[in-house]
């Protein structure tokens, strides 16, 4: 016993086994979103072709007139005789734009309905349309016509508070109609030439002024459409004939020979808008007025 003892005392213990040593600690340098990217070029790794450069945006730019082209197909159209019209009467003054009496007359209403079959007949809105008329009572009462006609919802009637507003003619508001003659004979002498002002805030404008307004109109509609067909819906002549003007590059003097009858639709020929040159009543100076030939 006791040599067993002694001998398991006196015997060498065997070793712990020890636990390896951690490896070094190796810091990586800190990268940057710059450096990542170009890893691959230092690498010489090689790289995707470089995609086609896109072409270039067609771009319309600011609208001008005569324009270089137009983006949509436009009709052109006069609301019918008004209450007013049918007294015989001139009223221009924009407060009683939305009244009754610049409503359509029983005259102006079947004028207005022929104007809407014709729009029909030429196929204006076969592929739906756009129809915007000014806020003006008989311009408005035009456009639920023409729409209901030729089975445009409604909500594609877009009204105009302000560029489509009858031309202001000042002194000659509550005037005849006889007195338009008038107002033409100084639109012939130059496009700057307001009629007589007047202190019961109707606007005396000129062609310069109209035609302002109309240039704004397109470029609002050229664009906010593409490949789109707009009715516009005007409450007096002058609008339309100032706008087609500017549009087939004639003299704005002479926007009265493209007078609107109540109720007439007039498409816009694309092949009537020349190329782009500056309009001649701003080159050309009467030297003899009235005779301005």
């Amino acid at each position: 016993m006791q040599t067993t003892a002694r001998s398991s005392a006196s015997a060498p213990s065997s070793p712990l086994p020890r636990s390896a040593p951690p490896p070094p600690h190796v810091a990586f340098p800190a990268l940057r979103r710059r450096d990542l990217l170009l890893l691959p070029a230092a690498l010489s790794l090689p790289l995707a072709p470089p995609a086609a450069a896109p072409a270039p945006a067609a771009a319309r730019g600011l609208f001008r007139m005569p324009p270089q082209r137009l983006a949509n197909r436009y009709f052109l159209v006069r609301a019918g005789e008004s209450v007013y019209e049918g007294q015989g009467l001139l009223r221009t003054n924009p407060v009683a734009k939305t009244s009754v009496d610049s409503g359509l007359s029983p005259v102006g209403l079947r004028q207005t309905a022929r104007a809407a079959l014709e729009l029909q007949r030429l196929g204006a809105c076969e592929d739906d349309c756009w129809i915007w008329p000014s806020i003006t009572q008989r311009a408005y009462q035009a456009a639920e016509i023409i729409a209901a006609a030729n089975g445009v919802n409604r909500s594609r009637i877009v009204p105009e508070y302000s560029f489509l507003d009858a031309r202001g003619l000042g002194a000659f508001e509550g005037k005849s109609l006889d007195a338009l003659p008038e107002v033409y004979a100084s639109d012939n002498i130059s496009p700057d030439m307001k009629p007589p002002p007047i202190s019961d805030g109707t606007p005396n404008e000129s062609v310069a002024d109209v035609f302002v307004r109309v240039t704004q109109l397109m470029s609002i509609l050229e664009t906010q459409y593409s490949g789109e067909t707009v009715v516009i819906v005007s409450p007096d002549s002058d609008n339309l004939s100032i706008l087609q003007a500017g549009l087939i590059g004639l003299d704005l003097r002479r926007h009265s020979s493209l007078f609107f009858k109540p109720g007439e639709v007039r498409p816009v020929d694309p092949s009537s808008i020349p190329e782009y040159k500056q309009p001649a009543s701003t080159v050309f100076k009467c030297t003899n007025p009235p005779s301005c030939k």
